[in-house]
């Protein structure tokens, strides 16, 4: 045993062989102590549903507090085919509804102030840098713009990011109570990226604070959030633990019903003689 608990060199390894062991040894145990009164079978019924009732508080906690198995977090993905956009492709993607309006030989500052305006415009909000929501569609977008392979890593530089939709239905009592808001409509974040002057290193010297090329356009990453399916392991494994649970009471309740019928049964009468004598007969009272 001492040397099966050294094994370190295999984490699968030795997390399989302890969950063995506390199977064994917790849930056997458990089922060795009922068996010695129940019966095996009894036993085992009344061990399982033991077990599966557990199960059920527990998946039960997980999926209201999001402890526990937990699945994939929610995280913002790319829009296909429409995730890195331009100045003049902005207005064709679908962020927007509107055609943006610049003249004919506006830099690219002020074509990236009318995209800012029409933004804001068709309803969308402009985030403060200071939120962690900002923080959070920055460092996503800023990920999907190096995987498209627009911008290497310190060429550019987050300035703005815009958001909308996402609101939770239905809040019959307002906001602050949203338990029943199963519901979300597609939340949607357009994070703006500016690209910045190349700065010389020096040896020996802090590097130079970051400035943005006015002369080259601003790019645009187009996001939609993804909710994820945090709490879908809990409600799997709270749903099937109570459906196992009801069915090994039905059992249990089912094995009672048959127990008390044959207990209230009147009892057979006895019959005497062997079976080769053939039916008993009856006895005579003789008179004195």
């Amino acid at each position: 045993m001492s040397a099966v608990l050294a094994i370190t060199w295999e984490p699968q390894l030795r997390g399989i062989l302890i969950t063995i062991i506390a199977v064994m040894t917790f849930c056997g145990s458990c089922y060795f102590l009922l068996s010695t009164n129940l019966g095996a079978r009894l036993g085992f019924l009344v061990a399982f549903a033991a077990l599966a009732g557990w199960l059920f508080i527990m998946g039960a906690t997980w999926w209201t507090y999001g402890k526990g198995l937990l699945g994939p977090d929610a995280s913002w993905s790319p829009v296909s085919g429409r995730t890195v956009l331009t100045s003049d492709s902005v207005s064709h993607s679908g962020a927007l509804h509107d055609p943006v309006v610049v003249g004919a030989n506006a830099d690219p500052t002020a074509t990236a102030g009318a995209v800012d305006d029409q933004f804001v415009k068709e309803g969308w909000k402009k985030l403060d840098p200071s939120v962690p929501s900002y923080q959070q569609a920055g460092a996503a977008g800023s990920t999907l713009i190096e995987e498209a392979g627009a911008f290497v890593a310190g060429d550019f530089q987050v300035v703005n990011v815009f958001d909308k939709g996402g609101q939770r239905s239905p809040q019959p009592f307002g906001k602050r109570f949203d338990f029943l808001a199963f519901f979300h409509t597609p939340h949607y974040s357009v994070v703006e990226v500016a690209p910045l002057v190349k700065q010389r290193d020096e040896p020996g010297r802090a590097p130079a604070k970051p400035e943005i090329d006015t002369t080259r356009p601003h790019q645009y990453v187009y996001m939609i959030r993804n909710l994820g399916a945090k709490r879908k392991p809990a409600g799997f494994i709270t749903v099937g633990s109570l459906a196992v649970f009801l069915m090994l009471c039905y059992m249990l309740h089912t094995r009672d019903r048959r127990v008390m019928a044959n207990r209230a049964a009147l009892a057979l009468p006895a019959q005497t003689g062997s079976p080769q004598s053939g039916p008993p007969q009856p006895a005579t009272v003789q008179s004195t």
